[in-house]
């Protein structure tokens, strides 16, 4: 089999794996959200997280981080924080701390590169996602959710509290229709950007991220971090690959730096938050994983 056709392979299997996989997800996780909405109230979820309680960035960092979930599977349980009226700042440090603290990356962190390495790497996150919620709050990018995704909330939301307290005996079917419907309405997206991230995965090799950001290269770090975002890796993938990578002599402030760009956005999820956020939001999204990935990566290099 030649380069090219090995390429497009990686690219087609890298395809119908994602589309499987996201797609089971995100139904599982709407669904699951569906029923949870059942048994506790949004008046609960909001007061928890609300973004008037300054303890509600902390949990919502914390609720991220014990959920296993990818930069595309955390994006059911944002509409979910939607539906439930959770405070716009606390919802946005669940959506930048989730994919980068899944259980699944801290493990594998702490195995391949030590436990000082991954308590670096857990409080840059943590520290980043809960401020970088606070200050979007504060600057009012709250504006810049889509009306249509407003809509959409409150539909669901009505039609899980509509009835009071009286049972409804098609309960989970109407949950189940609920999901169906949402999932329709992002299904365009998750398929662009499925494919938009299964052809950067399969046609970009590893040897060129390695050659253009070793310890030589004094835009390593940037140049790693941008990079990482369109080169969409899964969670169990990310870490070996960056071990791989360091290997064939990526500096490690680079490898953090493609870590948390790779772990922390893709294509895939920047398109499926187009049908949530305006064009603002989504850029100020994209800056704030960039300058975490950037930060964290000349901060290691000077710590370590």
């Amino acid at each position: 089999m030649t380069i090219t056709n090995q390429m497009i392979w990686d690219s087609l299997n890298m395809f119908a794996f994602l589309a499987v996989e996201l797609t089971l997800l995100f139904l599982l996780i709407s669904y699951l959200v569906g029923g949870l909405q059942e048994y506790i109230p949004p008046s609960k979820i909001q007061s928890i997280l609300s973004s008037k309680n300054g303890k509600g960035y902390i949990i919502a960092g914390l609720l991220g981080a014990i959920t296993p979930f990818c930069s595309c599977s955390t994006i059911p349980f944002l509409k979910g924080l939607l539906r439930a009226k959770a405070g716009f700042g606390t919802m946005m440090v669940f959506l930048f701390a989730s994919p980068l603290l899944n259980p699944i990356i801290i493990g594998l962190f702490a195995v391949t590169f030590g436990v000082k390495v991954t308590v670096f790497y857990f409080a840059i996150a943590m520290g980043v996602s809960v401020i970088a919620g606070y200050t979007l709050e504060k600057l009012g990018f709250e504006q810049y959710i889509k009306a249509e995704a407003y809509l959409l909330a409150e539909e669901q939301a009505c039609a899980s509290s509509c009835s009071g307290n009286v049972k409804q005996p098609n309960k989970w079917m109407r949950i189940w229709r609920s999901t169906w419907k949402d999932f329709h309405k992002v299904l365009p997206y998750l398929i662009g950007g499925i494919a938009l991230g299964s052809m950067i995965y399969g046609f970009m090799p590893t040897e060129f991220v390695a050659s253009v950001a070793s310890d030589s290269n004094p835009f390593a770090v940037p140049i790693a971090a941008i990079i990482g975002i369109p080169l969409y890796i899964r969670a169990e993938a990310v870490i070996p690959l960056s071990a791989a990578l360091a290997a064939k002599g990526m500096g490690l402030g680079a490898v953090m730096a493609l870590i948390i760009g790779s772990a922390g956005a893709s294509l895939t999820e920047v398109i499926l938050l187009k049908s949530i956020f305006e064009n603002k939001m989504i850029a100020a999204f994209l800056v704030v994983i960039l300058a975490m990935a950037v930060g964290s990566g000349f901060l290691y290099r000077f710590l370590f």
